[in-house]
């Protein structure tokens, strides 16, 4: 018997393939162990409950047809299901979104072997629908057969585990924004060629719910230092993401041609962060900067401006759920 292997069999809502594997750790939430299963399979009674057991918060109860469910068209099978139990204890619309597996015991092998919806569907208990299962989990002749282990001195094992999922209702929302009205800013910088430092920053300017501010190398940073005209998108509220939060933006740079035009333009898209919070790219050469008929500076001065596109906008969010 392979240890992995998947089969089409109905369940109680239909056809759906069960997946069954093998491991050694016996169930972490319940095991129902029957003896004297042949005395079992004769009683007058034809389905058996296991008493209740807690897990997840919720009661739950096994139900074992021995002979099959024949209503759920499981005749000749063992037909198994998880029912919830003290449901009166629970508020009236009540729902709890379950995953679980049923393990029998392959004594034979010391293993269990797990049965699960190869799907990995999740279940959904409430008041109008309490169990849920598989109608043909084994066939008897397959059960029976003492060389598949799971029938051996007449006494056999079940179990299950149970997985709830409750949703904490933390989550959040990205969206980008387009941003249309009050997008750019411009800069004059007076006087370029007399500037001694190494870097300037405008005045803080607010583009959507941010402040920024131009960065700007006069003579260049990096390996374009003495060769280029630096400029860069400077976050200016970095402080005020949270930890590990980044920034989208779409972005455009430009050195205004304040006779002809013909800007100097470049655009891109970053990820800022506290960590790193500016991006921008080595603009126009010096060469061309200085070059009176491309109309860069006029009188002395320099024109840059940004231009802001998009910007992502994260909000975070919290429903309180009820624990059913």
């Amino acid at each position: 018997m392979d240890e992995k292997s998947v089969h089409p069999f109905p369940d109680d809502d239909g056809a759906a393939e069960i997946s069954k594997t093998l491991r050694d750790v016996p169930p972490s939430d319940y095991l129902f162990e029957i003896k004297s299963f042949s005395l079992l399979s004769k009683a007058e009674e034809k389905r058996f409950e296991s008493r209740d057991f807690e897990s997840c918060g919720y009661k739950w109860k096994l139900c074992l047809y021995p002979n099959g469910d024949e209503k759920r068209n499981g005749k000749d099978h063992i037909s198994l299901y998880l029912a919830i139990s003290a449901t009166d204890t629970l508020p009236l619309n009540w729902e709890v979104n379950v995953k679980f597996d049923f393990l029998v015991y392959d004594r034979n092998l010391d293993k269990y072997r797990t049965i699960q919806n190869a799907d990995g569907r999740v279940r959904r208990f409430h008041r109008f629908k309490t169990e849920f299962g598989f109608a043909k989990l084994l066939s008897l002749d397959t059960f029976k057969d003492a060389s598949k282990g799971y029938l051996i001195d007449d006494s056999c094992m079940f179990g299950v585990e149970v997985y709830v999922i409750k949703p904490t209702g933390r989550g959040e929302c990205l969206s980008l924004k387009e941003e249309t009205y009050d997008n750019s800013y411009s800069w004059e910088i007076k006087k370029i060629a007399e500037i001694k430092e190494e870097r300037l920053f405008s005045e803080p300017f607010t583009i959507g719910e941010h402040k920024w501010k131009i960065l700007v190398y006069p003579k260049g940073s990096g390996s374009k230092k003495g060769k280029s005209l630096s400029v860069f998108l400077w976050l200016d509220n970095c402080e005020s993401l949270p930890t590990k939060r980044k920034l989208y933006v779409e972005f455009s740079l430009l050195v205004k041609d304040q006779v002809n035009g013909k800007h100097c333009e470049k655009k891109g898209n970053y990820w800022l962060c506290d960590q790193n919070n500016c991006c921008g790219y080595d603009l126009i050469s010096l060469h061309d900067l200085y070059d009176e008929s491309k109309g860069f500076i006029v009188r002395e001065n320099l024109v840059v401006e940004v231009q802001i596109h998009v910007i992502s906008d994260v909000k975070e969010f919290s429903s309180k759920m009820s624990d059913a």
